[in-house]
């Protein structure tokens, strides 16, 4: 009994289609992102100060210097976000947004590691599986249709 129950209800999630899960893969992640590239500018393209700082005293980032960092990472914060929600250029958008995940994770906030996980987990889905129907990915022919 209770096994036919727990086949029924797996049967019915099983129903529900990749190109959602994708999407909710894409989008969540991705304000999360934008959210935090717009605390990092002044108007719609100037880089704070406090950005500079944030990135030379908090994050201190030891592989490339700090104003680099600073203007990449506000830049992929905003640029990848974008292309993930549109769903172009998604698996490229996912990689990118998951090494800057580690680097976070190493680097910067070592204990935030639940946070982050969840983050790498969709664009983990997203690298393996593609951006689903729902994508101009998929619109211009560079992915192919999923079920």
């Amino acid at each position: 009994m209770i096994t036919a129950s727990i086949q029924r209800f797996n049967s019915a999630a099983g129903t529900i289609p990749y190109s959602l899960v994708a999407l909710a893969a894409r989008v969540f992640p991705a304000a999360v992102f934008w959210q935090s590239g717009r605390t990092k500018v002044d108007g719609l393209f100037t880089i704070s100060d406090s950005t500079f700082f944030l990135f030379r005293e908090e994050y201190a980032l030891p592989l490339i210097p700090s104003d680099l960092a600073a203007r990449l990472g506000t830049l992929a914060e905003h640029l990848f976000p974008i292309l993930l929600v549109l769903g172009l250029m998604t698996r490229l958008s996912a990689l990118a947004l998951l090494v800057m995940t580690a680097v976070i994770q190493i680097f910067v906030y070592p204990a935030a590691w639940p946070t982050h996980g969840i983050w790498a987990a969709c664009f983990l889905l997203l690298l393996a599986y593609g951006p689903g129907n729902w994508s101009m990915d998929r619109w211009l022919g560079l992915e192919q249709p999923r079920p």
